[in-house]
């Protein structure tokens, strides 16, 4: 079968690759119909993105039909549409054993530390696919984003009137904007794009935008916004150093600041006049869990979550390696890209 791999930084190839046998106990086979891009393909593209290694079949934004199932699989059958749930974990771990699958102390999410879905057929644990009989391939494609930034919002604990700045308008920062407001929270946002702050005014709602301009006035303009008060969680979606950096002056006293972005890059920022000062928490967000994923698709059919502005640019599977290098740039404005995989009989 065909596979879009990811030779190294900036070379894709279409590779024929071996096709998978029938599933095993609690397994799954699946026929890949939509695979979503998002940062963490450009940034491996790029060569940028700390937990990448080559070669590599790219691709964890996945909406999948479900051909086979293996012995002792009952929560799917086949014709099942799914979202799938792309962070392979051990179970055993201490993380695993409290909960916490999102950060398996030996995780491997796909199409990151192993193959993804960038290909005709995958076989999969069938305990990482959430079946939805109404929902798209489009939209369950965008599960998985959207359950980045849930996560990351749960994990700012925002509550009913406080004020939560998510820092960063890309797919990831636009995914904990939609969950930020369903919070109850006045949500404001930041950027220095201003045509991503036009599309969180125009097409999100969010009136309150503003616009980074690396300066002290930032946050002026924030603290004009919040009577003072400042955000009293902040959620940087950049993985940009310096604005993870930066965003702890963004945080109310008692504040929390959340990191969903990645860098590998170190963060510095002073203690005592800020982080001890405020006594401010700092969260990390990795990944999301599988009551994100279940929620998700119950708010997109019950119409809570409006997926239709989401999709901006699309391309066919032979296509994707000549428009691929494009999304990488800003300019091309890029919101969430998605591939159409061919499903031959």
């Amino acid at each position: 079968m065909q596979a879009l791999e990811l030779t190294r930084p900036g070379s894709f190839r279409v590779a024929d690759v071996a096709a998978p046998g029938a599933p095993g106990p609690g397994e799954a086979l699946l026929r890949v119909h939509r695979v979503g891009i998002c940062g963490t393909d450009l940034a491996g593209y790029l060569g940028k993105m700390p937990f990448f290694s080559y070669p590599r079949i790219p691709g964890h934004e996945l909406g999948v039909e479900v051909l086979a199932v293996g012995e002792g699989v009952t929560q799917v059958r086949p014709g099942d549409r799914c979202a799938v749930e792309p962070y392979l974990n051990c179970g055993r771990c201490y993380a695993c054993r409290r909960g916490h699958t999102n950060c398996c102390e030996h995780n491997r999410t796909l199409g990151v530390m192993c193959d993804g879905g960038l290909c005709e057929r995958i076989i999969l644990p069938a305990a990482k696919l959430h079946p939805s009989a109404r929902l798209t391939f489009e939209q369950l494609a965008l599960v998985e984003t959207l359950a980045i930034g849930c996560h990351a919002v749960d994990r700012g604990a925002p509550a009913a009137g406080e004020q939560i700045l998510v820092v960063g308008a890309g797919p990831i920062g636009l995914s904990a904007i939609v969950f930020a407001r369903l919070s109850g929270a006045r949500t404001l946002v930041m950027d220095v794009n201003t045509e991503r702050l036009a599309f969180v005014r125009e097409v999100m709602g969010v009136p309150d935008t503003l616009q980074v301009s690396g300066s002290e006035a930032d946050l002026t303009a924030l603290g004009a916004a919040t009577d003072g008060r400042l955000a009293d969680v902040v959620i940087d979606a950049t993985g940009n150093p310096a604005s993870m950096a930066r965003a702890l002056q963004f945080c109310a006293f008692r504040g929390r600041l959340v990191y969903v972005g990645i860098t590998a890059a170190e963060i510095t920022f002073p203690h005592a006049p800020v982080l001890h000062r405020r006594e401010l928490a700092i969260r990390a967000s990795r990944n999301a869990l599988p009551g994100d994923f279940r929620r998700i698709i119950r708010l997109i059919e019950d119409g809570a979550i409006d997926t239709r502005p989401w999709i901006t640019h699309t391309s066919d599977f032979a296509g994707l390696p000549a428009v691929f290098p494009a999304w990488t740039r800003p300019e091309t404005r890029v919101i969430k890209a998605m591939v159409a995989v061919p499903n031959p009989t």
